[in-house]
């Protein structure tokens, strides 16, 4: 018997005879997929639930830095030269920058951005992070922040502070935007500095929101305090005059450099020009280079004593040897060496005196060039300098197997080696430390250096007074004497080099010394880079900042005056060979 279909309307439209099978089918099917949809369920969040929440956690959940506060560098007195202090950057959403034409206006002039630029870092929608800038002061931050601008964020972060400006740029150095060192100071012991960054896990939404923290959270390690040798009013006062000297000179640029003859700590080292840590916008190479460190010449008459010192401990001479330097010119190997003036017959203690370049190569002529050579290793020249800075090179000093005589002449008062400021400075302990030369540092250390013996104490003793003779009346350095001290030193002038020649206008002009004379407590080395108002001689461009650093340097220690008398006052000029 065949059943009858059911009527469900009397419509002829909707009329149809419909089987049992489909509608059962169509129930099936339902739970089915219902059966589907349950297993599905099951193995996501049973089975395969470590694959989706880490979908999640790649989608949702990040790990936020907390950020370490950077260690401070201290002077040696806990002076702060540098600091981290709280800042906010900008960044934003550019899809979700609603903001009013006033609102941008206002935005720009805070963030003293052209406002086309700030236009063009939100147009790129596609983009959902953008730093608008970064490390803005909290002021600034607070305004911004009460403009209400929908899809502008801040983020805390720290920005290094730098009080002491230029006088002591090119020693601290400065930090980048992400707070890494990348210069000076900063750079040497980034690491140490640095410290440990912390981390915390949260869960974020699309808008870049904190919705929960997850997990532990690790505390940032903040980095330790450096604290340098330097004396920052030492330091400023060293920079004061070296920029008047350079300005009044008409010189190219200037470095000083102070050293603790005791200690071998650096007490100050300055440059110019400088510039501002904390603004280095429009920078120079000019402005960057620490030239005390990274700049080389040819040390000219600051040699002299070097060669003399060096005679005297071979036992080739003695202060009152007499040396005939008639008729102030002396020919070898096709060349001509020559002073300013014919001095005729001359003791050691005079050709230091008179810086006589004949003098000088004579006394030279009395030893190998092997002996030469290892005494200038012994003081440093033709290597890098130990110290806790960057940049510092090592100068020029060839095997002495290729010298020619004519060069060996030559290297007697200064030419055909080269080295820095800073080396020459280090060099000049020896004399200073009773014929040891001492490792010179950047950090504070409250013991006396332990020194490698180079000279006698009595060949030592014996050179500080040729110094001293040098910077006295009938010396080339007599406007190095200062008030209260006595001082003893060398000037240098050199011809510059261009290409493989020398430039006939161009000088560097310096002065090395130290004071007081009989038991030194502080190395002084000047250097004026092509002086061009006519007085180029290092008697007259460099010394008289000498004698001013030397005179504020050790009253600041509380050295007591060794001498009653004020210096004789010179007028007459001051000439050099070179």
């Amino acid at each position: 018997m065949s059943r009858k279909s059911v009527l469900y309307t009397s419509s002829p439209l909707l009329a149809s005879k419909t089987p049992v099978w489909r509608s059962k089918l169509i129930v099936a099917l339902i739970a089915l997929a219902f059966t589907g949809l349950a297993v599905r369920a099951a193995y996501i969040q049973v089975y395969a639930n470590a694959f989706f929440q880490r979908q999640g956690q790649v989608r949702f959940a990040r790990t936020l830095e907390l950020p370490a506060n950077r260690g401070r560098i201290l002077d040696r007195n806990g002076l702060i030269l540098a600091s981290s202090v709280p800042a906010s950057s900008i960044w934003a959403i550019p899809e979700d920058v609603k903001a009013s034409p006033a609102q941008l206006t206002e935005l720009a002039r805070l963030l003293e951005m052209p406002l086309a630029e700030l236009k063009k870092k939100f147009s790129d929608e596609d983009k959902t992070f953008v730093w608008v800038k970064r490390q803005l002061e909290e002021p600034v931050a607070r305004k911004i922040s009460e403009l209400g601008v929908p899809g502008i964020y801040q983020r805390k972060e720290y920005k290094r502070k730098y009080p002491e400006g230029e006088t002591i740029a090119h020693i601290v150095g400065f930090t980048n935007v992400e707070d890494k060192g990348q210069e000076g100071i900063e750079l040497t012991f980034n690491q140490a500095l640095s410290g440990k960054a912390g981390s915390r896990r949260v869960i974020k939404d699309r808008l870049g929101r904190v919705v929960e923290g997850v997990g532990e959270q690790v505390p940032p390690v903040d980095g330790k305090d450096i604290q340098l040798s330097v004396d920052s009013k030492v330091q400023f006062f060293a920079y004061q005059k070296l920029r008047d000297a350079v300005i009044a000179r008409k010189a190219k640029a200037g470095s000083v450099v102070v050293i603790d003859s005791i200690t071998g700590e650096v007490l100050a080292l300055a440059n110019y020009p400088s510039y501002v840590p904390g603004k280095r916008q429009n920078l120079t190479g000019e402005q960057l280079r620490n030239r005390a460190v990274t700049d080389t010449f040819e040390p000219g008459s600051t040699m002299k004593p070097i060669t003399v010192a060096m005679a005297l401990e071979a036992g080739r001479i003695k202060p009152q040897t007499l040396i005939e330097t008639g008729p102030g010119r002396f020919s070898i190997g096709g060349f001509t060496i020559s002073d300013t003036h014919n001095y005729g017959t001359l003791t050691v203690e005079g050709v230091i005196q008179k810086s006589s370049n004949v003098g000088a190569l004579k006394i030279a002529q009395k030893m190998t060039p092997h002996e030469m050579w290892d005494t200038y290793v012994a003081l440093g020249y033709g290597q890098k300098p130990q110290i806790e800075f960057p940049g510092a090179v090592s100068g020029r000093l060839r095997p002495w197997k290729t010298w020619r005589p004519v060069e060996q002449a030559t290297m007697a008062y200064g030419y055909g080696l080269s080295a820095s400021l800073f080396q020459m400075a280090h060099s000049y302990t020896s004399f200073a430390h009773d014929g040891q030369i001492i490792p010179v540092t950047m950090l504070k250390k409250n013991e006396p250096a332990v020194g490698v013996r180079v000279f006698s104490p009595e060949n030592a003793h014996a050179v500080r007074r040729m110094l001293q003779m040098a910077a006295a009346p009938g010396g080339t350095g007599q406007l190095a004497q200062t008030v209260g001290y006595s001082v003893g030193g060398k000037s240098g002038t050199a011809h510059k080099q261009v290409g493989k020649g020398y430039a006939s206008n161009k000088y560097r002009a310096w002065f090395t010394g130290m004071a007081p004379i009989e038991s030194p407590r502080i190395i002084v080395a000047v250097m004026i880079d092509e002086p061009s108002d006519g007085k180029y001689f290092g008697g007259i461009a460099a010394a008289p900042v000498f004698s001013e650093v030397v005179q504020q340097t050790l009253r600041m220690m509380g050295v007591q005056p060794d001498v009653s008398v004020k210096p004789q006052i010179i007028t007459q000029t001051v000439e050099e060979s070179f």
